[in-house]
């Protein structure tokens, strides 16, 4: 007992009297104001009854449990500035007013303040957790922050639509988590200043427009990647077709067909095919932030040798960039961020049948409007379905009075192709992120199989197409190895 005496004397006492200030009731009139309501929702939250406007989250996850915080460290403030105050006018009485626990409405209080200190540490703890976990989810990410738009659109309609944004831009660890951290406030105040960003460019941070490849600052593939792919796995080969329509009235369809030799790794820890040549032992230095440019290459042979390829251009000296050996961002550059080339979003949406082939020239005057100068995505959700219809109405009326739910139907598609790669204020359009996979669109292999990366014995990295693939048929109608497959 002597102990608690001590303590009611020298430190309950003293805090019930300088606590009864307008500054710490008003600290405890916003804790408990906050904690209510972040309590409220939660339980709004089990139950399912809420929207999933991601501004709840922010408010409910993040400022409020700030304001909770915030209404805490008031009390205090209030009592220091009430106890420094009482001092300078020499008011602190010697015999602070007595705690007697025989006084039923006291006892009463101080239940009251222990109840609400163990709420307070649950509320604090909960709101702690939540916040983190709201702010690792892929609605905080992609829809909170009107400039990701671009990414979390690319991002809903890939393959990865499944895999969390931290397991690949954070990763585990108190350091990539803090990293991660600061270098989101820094985009949080670039975003703030933005509106006033123009006023000195030099002086107030703003947002960059596109917003460019992390490329450089994601983890290494084996902490990403890896973590679901098996890089060693052999995977032999893989059949591709690929469709293309012609601009002509029919929009004739053809087909590219062959075989990917993906390979990897066999039995007999061969290496083979795509995979099982690229991974592990090949370093290159890359010249620009995208990766495009790659003018030196080092392969580590089976025998331990190493071979130095270097562009001609460079006269046999090695470059200055960005070094590293190459793993599946390398190729896989864009594989949850996804922007296709408008000739390829119209190509597959006539080989999905989402946009009708019996639509004469469907495919070039569709091309014609994805590609077309929009201020804003929803002045192109106005003229793209109106221009294709008055297409038809002025070109084809028959077509139009008979077809005219296919022709809507187009209009929006299109609409909905253009929306998914273009978006005007970010300025991100056709082309803007280059996709290194393959080499019809962007360079993509050609970066280092382009026949100009020489050793010094005069040895190039080979151009053989068979390396990486069989043709088995390039545009044709209807081709016969389909048939012969049971295919088509």
């Amino acid at each position: 007992m002597p102990a608690f005496e001590k303590f009611r004397g020298e430190w309950l006492r003293p805090a019930l009297f300088f606590g009864n200030n307008p500054i710490s009731l008003a600290g405890g009139a916003i804790t408990t104001a906050s904690g209510v309501t972040m309590i409220s929702y939660w339980l709004a939250e089990m139950s399912g009854h809420l929207s999933s406007n991601p501004y709840l989250g922010i408010i409910f996850f993040l400022i409020l449990p700030a304001l909770f915080l915030l209404g805490l460290a008031v009390i205090p403030v209030g009592i220091f500035l009430r106890r420094r105050a009482l001092l300078k006018t020499g008011q602190v009485p010697s015999v602070f007013p007595r705690i007697d626990l025989n006084d039923r409405i006291f006892r009463h209080g101080i239940d009251i303040v222990l109840v609400a200190t163990i709420v307070n540490f649950l509320v604090v703890a909960t709101a702690s957790y939540h916040g983190a976990e709201y702010m690792d989810s892929p609605q905080f990410c992609g829809s909170s922050c009107h400039v990701m738009k671009p990414e979390f659109t690319a991002y809903q309609i890939s393959p990865h639509s499944h895999v969390p944004c931290v397991d690949c831009h954070i990763g585990s660890g108190a350091e990539a988590y803090v990293s991660a951290k600061v270098n989101g406030t820094k985009q949080l105040l670039e975003v703030a200043f933005h509106p006033v960003a123009h006023l000195a460019p030099s002086l107030i941070p703003d947002y960059p427009t596109p917003i460019p490849s992390p490329v450089n600052s994601l983890r290494p593939a084996r902490y990403t990647c890896e973590a679901c792919h098996t890089p060693t796995r052999f995977d032999g080969d893989k059949l591709l077709v690929k469709s293309s329509f012609a601009d002509d009235e029919q929009n004739t369809e053809s087909q590219t067909v062959l075989i990917l030799h993906l390979g990897g790794v066999d039995s007999l820890s061969h290496r083979t095919g795509i995979h099982g040549v690229h991974l592990g032992h090949i370093e290159y230095i890359t010249t620009d932030p995208t990766r495009t440019t790659i003018p030196w290459v080092q392969r580590t042979n089976p025998d331990g040798s190493l071979t130095t390829y270097i562009a001609s251009a460079l006269n046999g000296a090695q470059p200055q960039g960005e070094r590293r050996v190459m793993d599946c961002i390398d190729c896989h550059n864009r594989a949850a961020h996804t922007f296709v080339t408008a000739d390829e979003a119209i190509n597959r949406a006539l080989a999905n049948g989402v946009i009708s082939t019996s639509l004469p020239f469907i495919h070039k005057e569709g091309l014609v409007l994805l590609k077309g100068s929009y201020t804003s995505q929803d002045e192109a959700r106005v003229q793209i379905p109106q221009q294709l219809e008055a297409f038809y109405r002025s070109q084809y009326p028959q077509v139009l009075a008979d077809k005219s739910a296919l022709v809507q139907a187009a209009g929006q598609e299109l609409y909905l192709l253009y929306s998914q790669n273009v978006f005007p204020f970010m300025k991100v359009t056709w082309g803007t992120h280059p996709n290194h996979i393959g080499h019809q669109e962007y360079p993509g292999c050609f970066r280092c199989h382009d026949g100009d990366h020489a050793a010094k014995n005069g040895a190039t990295i080979t151009q053989d197409c068979s390396a990486c693939h069989n043709l088995l048929a390039v545009e044709e109608a209807k081709p016969k190895v389909l048939s012969d497959l049971g295919i088509q």
